[in-house]
């Protein structure tokens, strides 16, 4: 018992350290997300932190270059191409993905993730694309590459350009997978004791090795995004899994509540930066 309020006592003042504190709302922690980002890189525009470490004011200009000229050919194309054939491939029953999504699919990410108030589940685009599957007849996708990648990615290349709108949180449901999520994002863990805050708050835009540290602001907006690491597309909810194994904790399964929820909070703490997935990283 004494360990478990050790730790309760230590999470808290952590929290409350951070720019936005437990007690505030998730209008306040917002406000001082962005903040503390202009603060931190005042020659970034605000839509540029969409483009991570490549945004201006972060990146190099050298590695900016080179990833505007790969842009000119992307990687992803024909992942991209395949995502669009297999979202509009009839079902055995003769309907699409389309039947399962507003406005047939198209110009939706912007809104995902979002709360369903009678279960007080997250809803990724992920889960909606597998569970559309399961409504039609057929067996849910893996959760972090391959197909469900290419049409979740598809997906948001409808949605280029529109700032991200995840609904403000006020229901109890909303509010308690908001309040799990940032915990999480603001917790230490793994055998190096960091915080997904540590590497994308704290030292964000500094070098690691060969590669520098996105700011966490803007970060879902490429997903699904294509790594050369991978050498495809992944979900953002893989790479939730790789930064997890990269401070040597143990990830938890893809489309968990965990991950669901530390989606929905980097998400809304994103509100307003322009969807520009499938975006391109090392």
């Amino acid at each position: 018992m004494k360990k478990l309020i050790t730790i309760a006592v230590t999470l808290t003042a952590m929290l409350l350290a951070m720019p936005g504190t437990s007690l505030a709302s998730p209008q306040q922690d917002l406000k001082n997300f962005r903040q503390y980002f202009e603060k931190r890189f005042p020659d970034t525009p605000f839509k540029d932190f969409a483009n991570g470490a490549l945004a201006k004011g972060i990146g190099t200009p050298d590695m900016i270059s080179q990833w505007q000229d790969m842009m000119q050919f992307p990687p992803f194309d024909f992942a991209l191409a395949k995502g669009k054939k297999l979202f509009n491939t009839p079902f055995p029953n003769g309907k699409t993905y389309a039947s399962c999504f507003k406005n047939g699919g198209i110009d939706i990410r912007q809104y995902y993730p979002y709360i369903d108030n009678k279960t007080g589940q997250v809803h990724t685009l992920e889960s909606d694309i597998n569970a559309c599957r399961v409504k039609n007849g057929l067996k849910p996708l893996g959760w972090k590459k391959g197909d469900i990648a290419d049409i979740s990615a598809y997906m948001a290349s409808t949605s280029d350009g529109q700032p991200l709108q995840v609904k403000t949180p006020t229901t109890p449901a909303e509010l308690a997978a908001y309040q799990h999520g940032k915990a999480f994002f603001y917790a230490k863990r793994g055998q190096l004791n960091m915080a997904c805050a540590d590497c994308h708050m704290v030292h964000a835009g500094q070098w690691i090795r060969a590669e520098i540290l996105s700011p966490a602001i803007g970060q879902p907006t490429g997903f699904p995004t294509y790594r050369a690491k991978w050498g495809a597309l992944g979900t953002l909810q893989r790479r939730f899994a790789g930064c997890n194994n990269n401070i040597r904790a143990k990830p938890f399964k893809a489309q968990s509540t965990q991950y669901k929820d530390l989606e929905y909070f980097l998400t809304y703490m994103s509100n307003g930066e322009p969807v520009n997935a499938p975006a391109y990283r090392k």
